[in-house]
């Protein structure tokens, strides 16, 4: 049966072009990183965290850059971070909601596809959905960087407790855009479960691809020749289009379970309880 299930999802995810689609969303991602560097640099700024810059980000890009590049960097970030003012971290966020938005609509084709829905909404409807979307997913992921980008400066067994906290709370961040995403995006809502199969298919293989590039970026990265910048921008427009090849994967799976199931759908307590009679 698994060997089926494979061979199916294999076949759906051809038929219904995804890879086009994961790439149309990769590279609006792609061109979203600039303004939304911008706002969490801004947001940085505002709630008085400017030496999260200097003690965590800007010591990690020092070894990797020229000392010419890192120094325009550096002026750039701080010059943000001292002057940062409401109407450039406005400006920022309205460039990230409407490249997420963007980006969002794309999302509602694909999942369209997945579904096997047409799609029936008018054009301000379609609007206001990847709108509101955009504004929720653009919170997510802002509150997932500066989770991942501040310290609270504590040590010992407090630092380790709060520690956990964040890549909880990073955890629910991801779990939450995701859901919202499978849930309004397509034209129908199909009756999902929360923590689905797909959903928590999507978390786990980010997180691993996640912490592969940056250990790629950590580690072996070194962007002070032509070829190692340009080499950095390929992995980055990788790791883009897997993130969102995953994400489509995902919806694929949890389509399939639903059909399998008769609708039902399989949830994490449907996992546990069969862990629990094996």
């Amino acid at each position: 049966m698994r060997g089926r299930l494979v061979n199916e999802l294999v076949r759906r995810f051809s038929d219904h072009e995804l890879t086009l689609y994961a790439s149309a969303i990769a590279f609006r991602a792609l061109v979203a990183l600039i303004p939304l560097v911008l706002l969490a640099l801004g947001l940085l700024g505002a709630l008085g965290r400017k030496d999260t810059w200097r003690t965590s980000v800007a010591p990690a890009i020092k070894p990797r850059v020229t000392h010419p590049v890192f120094n325009a960097i550096n002026a750039s970030a701080n010059k943000i971070l001292s002057s940062g003012t409401a109407g450039l971290i406005a400006f920022a966020a309205a460039l990230v909601i409407w490249y997420l938005a963007v980006s969002v609509s794309g999302v509602m084709r694909a999942l369209n596809k997945v579904h096997e829905v047409e799609e029936r909404r008018t054009v301000t409807r379609r609007a206001v959905v990847a709108l509101g979307l955009a504004i929720a997913v653009g919170v997510c992921i802002i509150g997932a960087i500066l989770l991942l980008v501040t310290s609270p400066g504590l040590e010992g067994a407090l630092e380790v407790l709060l520690g956990i906290g964040r890549w909880l709370l990073l955890l629910f961040l991801l779990g939450l855009a995701v859901g919202l995403l499978v849930r309004f995006a397509p034209a129908e809502k199909p009756d999902t479960r929360w923590a689905s199969v797909g959903s928590l298919l999507v978390i786990g293989v980010w997180i691993v691809a996640t912490l592969l590039f940056r250990l790629w970026v950590t580690t072996v990265a070194d962007f002070k020749t032509a070829i190692g910048s340009l080499t950095g921008l390929l992995l980055l427009s990788a790791y883009l289009f897997v993130s969102s090849a995953i994400f489509l994967v995902g919806a694929e799976v949890d389509e399939l379970l639903r059909k399998e199931t008769d609708g039902r759908g399989v949830a994490l307590p449907d996992l546990l309880i069969g862990a629990v009679r094996r």
